[in-house]
């Protein structure tokens, strides 16, 4: 693969996450031309240990789980590009032409989009740090067993901030619900329903959120002066998919931005498919593999047939 823009590659990916670099391995295995092009900015980065991840039972880093897959990958003679992708357009043969940052050009017969999303995080300062320290956190079910009986705010708007206080809410009874200015907008059964939890309800600004002095915490000032002390905050505020290489081509996205694929982690687009947190569904690190497994056979079989080397 030493001069991608001479070479029609079988398979581009997008993205080196998850999802990316386990459809890289499959395809690897199935020794096709494969080149895996990694904006360096995985989600997974930013998991300090995932304690839900089968056959890990004391846990492991997003950053390990991504070197172990770079390292298998590497087994086979191949290796993540260091390089984004500005554009993809499909050529009249039907093959995809990806420019990147660097100006290089990479065409390949199919396509695979692993480009992922980026949480909207609180406004603390640090949050990377904060996020790695696990003060702030994103997803209740990869994590929430660890926060039994701790004393937990969520902060956002509207059902998702609902929907994340009375979840967390089987596994602790301290929980503290921030709006940060704006009213609940979940009708009088959702505040009905936080009241029965005894889930405390904020709707007063939000002037400060920082870390504790000893960092054991998060400490929240509300522009009334009270200040809020938990173990952790949960961001209930969304995130954003980037998914604009498949709007480029054309892609109908979901209502949240995300990229609709179907059991084949096909999209609507022929040559294409989509796999990790960018695809609509739950966001995982196995359902991320797990797609990366499905689309990488998917693409193998698709290109057997049109070598007619499959029925």
């Amino acid at each position: 693969m030493a001069n991608l823009a001479e070479t029609m590659l079988d398979c581009a990916i997008v993205g080196g996450g998850i999802g990316g670099l386990t459809a890289a391995i499959y395809l690897a295995r199935f020794r096709r031309n494969v080149a895996i092009l990694d904006g360096a900015d995985s989600r997974a980065r930013w998991i300090p240990r995932s304690r839900n991840h089968p056959a890990f039972p004391g846990g492991v880093t997003g950053d390990e789980l991504l070197s172990r897959l770079r390292e298998q990958l590497a087994g086979y003679g191949a290796q993540p590009i260091q390089d984004r992708v500005e554009t993809v357009v499909r050529e009249e043969d039907g093959a995809f032409r990806l420019t990147r940052a660097s100006g290089a050009i990479t065409r390949a017969r199919t396509l695979v989009l692993a480009t992922g999303v980026s949480d909207i995080e609180p406004p603390i300062a640090d949050a990377f740090e904060a996020v790695k320290a696990g003060l702030v956190r994103h997803c209740p079910i990869c994590d929430a067993y660890e926060m039994i009986d701790k004393s937990l705010a969520v902060i956002g708007r509207g059902t998702h901030c609902l929907g994340e206080a009375l979840f967390l809410r089987s596994y602790t009874p301290h929980i503290v619900a921030l709006t940060n200015g704006v009213k609940l907008a979940c009708g009088a059964d959702g505040h009905a329903r936080m009241e029965a939890a005894g889930i405390r309800l904020v709707e007063t600004p939000v002037s400060d959120i920082r870390r504790d002095v000893d960092e054991s915490g998060v400490v929240l000032t509300l522009e009334d002066g009270e200040r809020i002390r938990v173990d952790a905050l949960y961001s209930a505020m969304g995130m954003r998919p980037h998914s604009e290489l498949a709007r480029d081509l054309g892609i109908p996205l979901a209502d949240d931005g995300r990229i609709p694929a179907d059991p084949h982690q096909r999209t609507a687009a022929d040559g294409v498919w989509a796999v990790g947190d960018v695809v609509t569904g739950l966001n995982q690190l196995g359902v991320a593999m797990a797609q990366g497994e499905i689309a990488a056979t998917d693409v193998h079989n698709r290109l057997r047939r049109a070598e007619g080397r499959a029925s």
